[in-house]
């Protein structure tokens, strides 16, 4: 229960306080370039924590359990550190870029519904390449807004940011439909 994964894996979770903490302040260039750090570290963790299990072969149910859960937790903190800014003038993420973010919120929550509902029947939904495809691009998007709080100067990490946000979001909805059209096979 306390292997390496499962450790690494539950740090994450730990770790979220911390990085919204550091978020609070809109306007605090050193806060936010301190959550850069503390959120690259946390995607680092997300990658090494399946690659020691599978290397290890101490792939648990506790880690299967609790990495998306951890992954889940990250994002939506994220979401809404950087879209429930008190200082408008300052904001990360704003006007219709907030459409973007809630996309990739909502289907979070509809998956994990799904997968929650599919586990009762005993049916497995595998991650497709598209969804690691759809996690990459969003971590990367949500790395280069933090980091543009840090460097509210460079328009170019922002931009870069946004870009990586809605085809973030334009993969989330294929991968959302993906997996709806999957579970509902299993309805009646």
């Amino acid at each position: 229960m306390l292997s390496l994964p499962n450790l690494l894996t539950l740090s994450r979770i730990v770790a979220v306080p911390l990085l919204v903490a550091l978020l609070w302040w809109p306007r605090w260039e050193a806060g936010f370039a301190l959550a850069f750090a503390l959120y690259c570290l946390m995607g680092l963790t997300d990658y090494f924590d399946g690659y020691v299990a599978r290397a290890r072969g101490t792939v648990s149910k506790l880690g299967q359990f609790l990495d998306p859960i951890a992954d889940k937790i990250m994002i939506a903190a994220v979401i809404l550190m950087l879209v429930g800014t008190r200082h408008e003038d300052s904001a990360i993420i704003t006007g219709v870029h907030i459409i973007a973010a809630l996309i990739i919120l909502l289907r979070e929550i509809a998956v994990s519904g799904l997968r929650e509902f599919l586990a009762g029947l005993q049916v497995s939904l595998p991650v497709s390449k598209l969804a690691k495809w759809k996690t990459t691009l969003q971590l990367i998007a949500f790395g280069a807004l933090i980091l543009a709080g840090a460097l509210p100067g460079v328009l170019f990490v922002k931009v870069t940011g946004l870009a990586c946000l809605w085809g973030a979001a334009a993969l989330t909805m294929v991968t959302g439909w993906d997996y709806l059209r999957a579970g509902l096979k299993h309805m009646d």
